[in-house]
């Protein structure tokens, strides 16, 4: 169980690294665009952090 959830979340990791700062790094668009992007980026960085975080904690509990 504990192996699936981290590649899960390694999975998920990587795919915003790469649809996410792939756009950021190499658009072609304003200056504004980039800053959007990256935004939302961070963003769901975050919100990935904290579920794997809680994710790891209800782990612990079982």
């Amino acid at each position: 169980m504990k192996f699936l959830a981290h590649a899960v979340f390694i999975i998920l990791f990587l795919l915003v690294t790469f649809f996410g700062l792939g756009p950021v790094v190499y658009a072609d668009g304003a200056l504004s665009e980039r800053l959007w992007t990256a935004a939302v980026v961070v963003l769901i960085y975050v919100v990935l952090v904290f579920c794997y975080s809680r994710t790891i904690k209800w782990m612990k509990k079982r």
